[in-house]
C-alpha cells in the first residue's frame, strides 16, 4: 500500500515556482496591490508613523526624558480650559459641517437648474473661496473683522447700528471663526452635491410628476435618498478637516477671547510648541482621534447597511 501511494504521489505533475509567480502576478488583486504599494509606504511614511510617535510622546515629561504613562492626559482633565476646548471644537466642527452641507445643496441645486452653457461660469465663480489658500482669505478676513477699520461695521453704521466686536467677544469670536470656515468650505460640498445630483435619472422626476409629486417631496424621496452616500462621506470628510482645523481660528483670533475659540489644534500648538511642552501639545491632540474615530464608525456602518440594502 505504501508503494502504492508512493507512485501516485510521483505521477502527480507539479506545478513549477515560475508558473505559480505568473499566475499570482496575473490575479487582478495582486495587480491592485502592487500598483497602490507605493501610496500605502507614502501613508505609512506621513501619516501611520507620525501618530505613533505622538503616542510615544504623550507618554513622557515635559522634557522628554521619563515616561509618565497616562500623566499628561489625567493633568488635562483637571484643567477646565481643556474642556473649554472639547466643547468649542465640537460647536465648531458641528455647526460649521452642517451650514456647509446646507449651503452646498441649496446652491448646488441652484447651479444644476441653470442651462448647460452658463454652468461652467457659475461653478468657476462659487469654487473660488475654496481654491484661495486659506491664509490668504483669513487676512482678508481679518480685515473685515478689525475692530477699529472693519467693512462690516463701517456697514452697520451706515444703517445706525453699534460697531460689533466680531473678535473681541467670545459668541462674535466663534461666529466670526464659523463663518469663515463655511465661507471657505461650502464650495467642495457644491462641487460634490452638485457632482451626484448630475448622476441621479431624470426618469425618476418625471415618473414623480406623474404622480403629483410637489417639489418637496422630490427632493425627500428622490435626491436625498439618492445622494445620501455623498452627503455622508462629504459630512465625514469635512468633519475630520475642520476638527483638525489650524489656520483659521490661528490667524483670526489666535485662541482668544481669553482662550474661547482655542479647537484642538491651535490649543496643542499653544502647549506644545509657544509653551515648550511638546508632549502635552501631543496629548491634547491625540483626543481628537476618538471622537473623530466614533463619527466615522456611525456615517461608514449606515453607508455600508445603505449599500447592503441596495
Amino acid at each position: 500500500m505504501a508503494e502504492t501511494a508512493l507512485r501516485a504521489e510521483k505521477s502527480v505533475p507539479t506545478i513549477p515556482r515560475r508558473t505559480k509567480l505568473r499566475r499570482l502576478l496575473q490575479r487582478k488583486s495582486t495587480v491592485a496591490f502592487l500598483m497602490t504599494l507605493p501610496l500605502i509606504l507614502l501613508i505609512a511614511l506621513l501619516v501611520i508613523y507620525p501618530a505613533f510617535y505622538s503616542l510615544h510622546l504623550a507618554t513622557l515629561n515635559k522634557s522628554m526624558q521619563r515616561f509618565v504613562g497616562f500623566g499628561n492626559f489625567t493633568f488635562l482633565f483637571k484643567r477646565e480650559t481643556f474642556w473649554m476646548v472639547v466643547q468649542q471644537s465640537c460647536i465648531f466642527a458641528i455647526t460649521a459641517v452642517i451650514l456647509k452641507a446646507i449651503i452646498g445643496f441649496v446652491v448646488a441645486h441652484f447651479v444644476h437648474n441653470i442651462p448647460a452653457k452658463g454652468q461652467r461660469k457659475w461653478r468657476g465663480m462659487l469654487l473660488v473661496p475654496w481654491v484661495i489658500p486659506p491664509a490668504m482669505s483669513c487676512l482678508a478676513w481679518l480685515w473685515l473683522f478689525d475692530p477699529s477699520y472693519s467693512a462690516f461695521n463701517w456697514v452697520l453704521a451706515l444703517f445706525g447700528i453699534d460697531p460689533i466686536p466680531w473678535t473681541g467677544e467670545t459668541f462674535w469670536a466663534r461666529l466670526s471663526v464659523i463663518l469663515v470656515n463655511v465661507w471657505i468650505g461650502a464650495p467642495f460640498f457644491m462641487i460634490m452635491y452638485l457632482a451626484a445630483l448630475k448622476s441621479v435619472p431624470d426618469q425618476l422626476y418625471e415618473a414623480a410628476a406623474i404622480d403629483g409629486a410637489n417639489w418637496w417631496q422630490k427632493i425627500w424621496f428622490i435626491t436625498l435618498p439618492m445622494m445620501r452616500n455623498i452627503i455622508a462621506i462629504t459630512a465625514l470628510f469635512s468633519l475630520i478637516v475642520t476638527f483638525a482645523n489650524f489656520d483659521i481660528v490661528r490667524i483670526l483670533t489666535a485662541g482668544g477671547p481669553v482662550d474661547s475659540t482655542h479647537v484642538f489644534a491651535t490649543w496643542a500648538f499653544r502647549l506644545g510648541i509657544e509653551g515648550g511642552d511638546i508632549p502635552l501639545g501631543a496629548s491634547v491632540s491625540l483626543f481628537m482621534v476618538p471622537i473623530l474615530a466614533v463619527a466615522a464608525v456611525f456615517i461608514l456602518r449606515d453607508i455600508t447597511r445603505r449599500g447592503s440594502e441596495v
